[in-house]
Order: structure tokens, then C-alpha cells, then sequence
């Protein structure tokens, strides 16, 4: 086996995660997918799909990740057995903007106004728990000329290193009968130190205050008899 550098490595691997991204995006968009973790260990390869709905996404008696994992294996020549598809339920889909932006693509297909549907996300976002929530829409919204609209609720950054940690997005695009509508889904995370529903590193404009310690009153000076 010829030995591959570590530079090209890097690049095969995200190309293969980006593909496998845009093919499970396409096949599962109806069963709520909300990403793919790769797993690779000496014996296989591991893809864990994250949905929704699980139950879909393994079909009939696992007939459906069957399939989709014989897809997976003939398209990017894995050997026979050497890569395994599980599925994983979204713990909170109210904080995954992918789930939301799905969502709003098939209320919008489904003929909801733009503005419901909107406010519609946002609630559902801030009362799951989230410090705050951003959607953008825009394209031929109702009139000939295109528009765009923004919608937020609550506390949101824009930039540094916490954006990265704090800060999930997502981009969808849908095929209207006028023409192609944008949505741009951002949903910002609470600070959680078990780090379950958010990340662990607090936020580092953050302050805390401490409580006062409780002070014992100062002793009064005592007269002392001369002798």
C-alpha cells in the first residue's frame, strides 16, 4: 500500500466527509438530519448519522441504513464489512439550527407566509432554551424584486473565538414557484459547564460575582485593671 502525505491525508478526508455530508443532507432531509460524525478505528469505519427521527432514517427492520450504508460502501471502495452507519437521536432539536432550517424549508414549500414561519422557529428556538436566535430570509419574498428579512430574538455575537464555540449555523435553499429562497438559521448556545446542551468554556466577557463572606463582629477593646 503506497504511502499517502499527510497534506493530501487531510484533504481526502474532508473531501469524503463533505460528500457524505451532501449525500445524507439530499437523502434525509424528510427524516430531520442534523449531521454526520466519522469514526475511523483499525477495524472499520464507524458513520454516526444525527436525526430527528431515527426510526425513519432505519426503515423497516433496518432495511433503509442498510441501503444507505451499501451506497456508502460501493461509492467510496470500502472493503466488505469495513464501514458501519448507526443512527443517533438529536438530544434537543430546538438547538440544532440544521433541524430548524429543514423545518422552515417545509413549512415555506408548504405554502406557510414567511413571517410565520419565521416567528414560528424563533419561539420554538428561544423556549428550548436557547440565549438567542437569528433567521434570515431572502429572494423574491412576495414582489417581483428581491428582499431580505431578519429576524432575532435574544443575545447574539458576531465575532472571536466564541462565535466558533457558541454560535451553530445553517444554510438552506428552496426552490419557490417565483424563484430560490435563502434561509440562514443561527442559534446561539447557553454556557453549560457539563457541557450536555452547550459548550464548556463560559463566554470570556463574562463576570461573576461572588457573594460578600460573612464578617464576625470586631471585638471591643477590654479595660484592663493596672495593678
Amino acid at each position: 500500500m503506497a504511502t499517502v502525505s499527510k497534506k493530501r491525508k487531510f484533504v481526502a478526508d474532508g473531501v469524503f466527509f463533505a460528500e457524505l455530508n451532501e449525500f445524507l443532507t439530499r437523502e434525509l432531509a424528510e427524516e430531520g438530519y442534523s449531521g454526520v460524525e466519522v469514526r475511523v478505528t483499525p477495524a472499520r469505519t464507524e458513520i454516526i448519522i444525527r436525526a430527528t427521527r431515527t426510526q425513519n432514517v432505519l426503515g423497516e427492520r433496518g432495511r433503509r441504513i442498510r441501503e444507505l450504508t451499501s451506497v456508502v460502501q460501493k461509492r467510496f471502495n470500502f472493503p466488505e464489512n469495513s464501514v458501519e452507519l448507526y443512527a443517533e437521536k438529536v438530544a434537543n432539536r430546538g438547538l440544532c439550527a440544521i433541524a430548524q432550517a429543514e423545518s422552515m424549508k417545509f413549512k415555506l414549500l408548504g405554502g406557510l407566509a414567511v413571517r410565520r414561519a419565521c416567528y414560528g422557529v424563533l419561539r420554538f428556538v428561544m423556549e428550548s432554551g436557547a440565549k438567542g436566535c437569528e433567521v434570515v430570509v431572502s429572494g423574491k419574498l412576495r414582489a417581483a424584486r428581491a428582499k431580505s428579512m431578519k429576524f432575532s430574538d435574544g443575545f447574539m455575537i458576531h465575532s472571536g473565538q466564541p462565535v466558533r464555540d457558541y454560535i451553530d449555523s445553517a444554510v438552506r435553499h428552496i426552490n419557490m414557484r417565483q424563484g430560490v429562497l435563502g434561509i440562514k438559521v443561527k442559534i446561539m448556545l447557553e454556557w453549560d459547564p457539563t457541557g450536555k446542551s452547550g459548550p464548556k468554556k463560559p463566554l470570556p466577557d463574562m463576570v461573576s460575582i461572588l457573594e460578600p463572606k460573612e464578617e464576625s463582629d470586631p471585638i471591643p477593646p477590654a479595660s484592663v485593671p493596672v495593678e
